[in-house]
């Protein structure tokens, strides 16, 4: 009944909408559904939206496909073949911290739904569901990170005598500027943001090299290191190692 109704929705969906998304940035979801006929219906009636889906059909494959490559939101199914829905959520947590996640599930005890918000997800969408609610809710939460993503990306900071835009990747020195490498930039980013505070290795980590193993650790403190470099001008600065948790950029 549910593939039936989403079929419905397929044929009356405008085709012109495909024909206008050409201009458009396509937003890339992640869709693991064991259900074959629900998959394919499912990620079809994305599709003709502005969205670019990767269908898989088990855990294990759908951890594959997030460890290849950047998904602006996640729909898993929680109950899934090789490896469930609330155990790949956890492995995407330990990559990215912040992707938007809903759960698609069959499985509407209050705990099983309790369970899935305390792993974070941003939604728990019981079966059978309404596709246009749940496009709505899919709109609404990547038009908010979007919003969210264009603040944060337009806040400059002034770190003693240096002034620092993000978004132009310049490190400014009275007429000195310092263009930053991508990982550069947002290791700062988040240290400045942390200003005084503690910005732990974890999630740093998870947040710019995707995951917190020994060799992107190591990584990192090559680029703390070229950051000292690039602050050492200023006698009032300096990024202090706390040793075992992270780092704190430190302005006096």
């Amino acid at each position: 009944m549910e593939t039936h109704i989403l079929d419905q929705k397929l044929n009356i969906v405008s085709l012109q909408k495909a024909i206008n998304m050409e201009d458009k940035k396509k937003y890339k979801i992640l869709l693991c559904e064991d259900d074959s006929n629900l998959g394919l219906v499912l990620k079809n009636y994305l599709e003709l939206d502005e969205y670019d889906v990767t269908l898989e059909r088990d855990g294990r494959l759908g951890l594959a496909a997030f460890q290849r490559e950047k998904f602006d939101l996640c729909l898993l199914d929680v109950m899934m073949p090789h490896v469930d829905g609330f155990t790949l959520a956890e492995e995407i947590r330990d990559i990215d911290p912040d992707v938007p996640l809903f759960f698609l599930s069959a499985k509407t005890l209050k705990e099983d739904i309790i369970h899935g918000y305390k792993l974070g997800a941003d939604d728990y969408i019981t079966k059978p569901f309404d596709s246009e609610v749940l496009m709505l809710k899919i709109k609404a939460i990547i038009k908010r990170n979007e919003e969210d993503n264009k603040i944060s990306d337009n806040i400059e900071f002034e770190l003693g005598k240096y002034h620092f835009n993000p978004k132009l990747r310049e490190l400014i020195l009275a007429e000195k500027t310092q263009v930053l490498s991508p990982k550069e930039n947002e290791l700062l980013k988040m240290l400045a943001e942390h200003k005084n505070d503690l910005l732990t290795r974890e999630k740093a980590l998870k947040k710019i090299w995707g995951s917190d193993t020994y060799f992107n650790g190591r990584s990192m403190d090559v680029y703390i290191a070229k950051l000292r470099k690039y602050l050492k001008e200023d006698e009032q600065i300096e990024i202090v190692n706390i040793h075992g948790n992270g780092f704190r950029l430190v302005v006096h």
